[in-house]
């Protein structure tokens, strides 16, 4: 039948689009590089407009940067972005947390909780790549919840940077991070706790510490043991004379 074959386009794009995120995510795709369409185009039998579809909606999304005449390219992580994702991603996560506290609906919230046990099973099993996904799901769904026009482009940017970032630095076999990943993981459940009980203060106030956590966990990594570097200061801000 006629009718039959055009069913088949949507889910091919909707596969390519959840594809490219995931790649993009775990850095199979690193930042700063840029995408062969030629090869996509085999990889996921599709021709040249619907790719072209793919890659405006991740550009709009901000997973790639469009140029003219080079194509897509993964979105870079500079130091300028670093420091800008330092100083906007503990506001920004506690205004999203507060206002889903207030709009949290039942069945968000079991939601939720269905991603937590997802969570809680891809850090028993050590995997890296699942561990940083649903860790992003988990947020975005909290983004979903804040129903928010105006942070949730924000969260968004931001949550495609801290998924990168965790994928760069964590390491599951470096033992000290063991009393971490539990933390981070008994802290999502004080999240839905708190969302239950709509309690916007406590859900903010979450959301500083579960920065903090990732926070030092980054730092951990980002730096050589006994060299600090000051990841969550301010631009322009400079440590004083004598510190380590």
């Amino acid at each position: 039948m006629p009718a039959a074959s055009k069913p088949a386009k949507a889910p091919r794009k909707a596969q390519c689009l959840d594809d490219l995120r995931r790649r993009i995510l775990t850095q199979a795709h690193a930042p700063g590089d840029y995408l062969d369409e030629q090869q996509l185009a085999q990889t996921y039998e599709m021709s040249r407009p619907p790719l072209r579809e793919v890659l405006n909606q991740l550009a709009g999304e901000g997973f790639v940067v469009l140029h003219k005449n080079r194509g897509a390219q993964v979105a870079p992580m500079t130091h300028k972005t670093l420091r800008n994702f330092f100083v906007a991603a503990p506001m920004i996560y506690a205004a999203v947390s507060r206002l889903a506290a207030c709009h949290a609906t039942p069945a968000q919230i079991m939601q939720l909780k269905d991603t937590q046990l997802l969570f809680r099973a891809a850090i028993r099993d050590g995997d890296v790549s699942q561990r940083a996904l649903i860790n992003q799901r988990f947020h975005a769904q909290i983004g979903d919840m804040a129903d928010n026009e105006y942070l949730m482009p924000s969260l968004r940017r931001l949550l495609i940077d801290h998924t990168r970032i965790s994928m760069t630095f964590y390491d599951p076999h470096h033992g000290s991070l063991a009393q971490q990943r539990k933390i981070a993981a008994d802290q999502h459940d004080a999240f839905i706790a708190a969302f239950e009980a709509h309690d916007a203060d406590a859900a903010a106030q979450l959301a500083i510490d579960h920065w903090e956590l990732s926070r030092a966990e980054i730092e951990t990594f980002a730096a050589p043991q006994g060299l600090q570097i000051p990841l969550g200061t301010a631009p322009g801000t400079r440590q004083q004379k004598g510190a380590s």
